[in-house]
């Protein structure tokens, strides 16, 4: 039987001027605003304090713009970059233009807005990509640009779980203690 294992894309697979649109949504709650804060060491009481935010120009905690971040990129994982990225270079031109409130449903798309051979590292290109928020009436409630190192089809390393051909793969690699008799190093 074939088997194929989710993976994101190849550097020779991204297409500039292409929209991800990445699927469920997430409709975030309180309890995913505060566990988020409160891990981060966010003491920020418009995330916190229901009263004193109540006294504030929204009239309500507002979810922390970190976690709308975090969630708009980590959306588009299993599509673009799960199992090929080397590295994420950097973030861009981040914005907040609208406020994400618990309830809300946050849709998360990405556009492919360039890509180019690392000119340092063979076998490897990076792919700048342009992530979107909305909630869920269309509204923008998050913009960033990202820069992605991510592996060339023919360079990915033996044993890379992003590799197309589980036979090629080097257990080894995967598994250093597959040798051991009782699976423990």
């Amino acid at each position: 039987m074939r088997e194929i294992e989710q993976r994101g894309l190849y550097y020779e697979e991204f297409e500039p001027e292409t929209r991800y649109l990445h699927r469920p949504g997430r409709t975030v709650t309180e309890a995913d605003n505060v566990l988020f804060t409160t891990l981060t060491m966010n003491t920020q009481a418009l995330h916190l304090d229901a009263a004193w935010s109540a006294r504030q120009p929204f009239g309500e905690r507002l979810v922390n713009s970190m976690f709308t971040l975090a969630t708009i990129v980590g959306a588009s994982v299993a599509q673009l970059t799960q199992g090929t990225i080397v590295a994420n270079l950097g973030f861009s031109e981040v914005s907040f233009p609208h406020p994400l409130h618990h309830g809300d449903t946050l849709y998360s798309e990405t556009v492919v807005a360039g890509k180019r051979l690392s000119a340092s590292r063979p076998g490897q290109g990076i792919v700048t990509l342009e992530h979107t928020g909305r909630n869920q009436d269309g509204v923008v409630v998050a913009t960033a640009t990202r820069q992605v190192m991510v592996w060339c089809r023919d360079a990915v390393p033996t044993g890379s779980v992003a590799g197309d051909d589980p036979e090629a793969l080097d257990p080894q690699a995967l598994d250093p203690a597959a040798d051991e008799p009782d699976g423990m190093l």
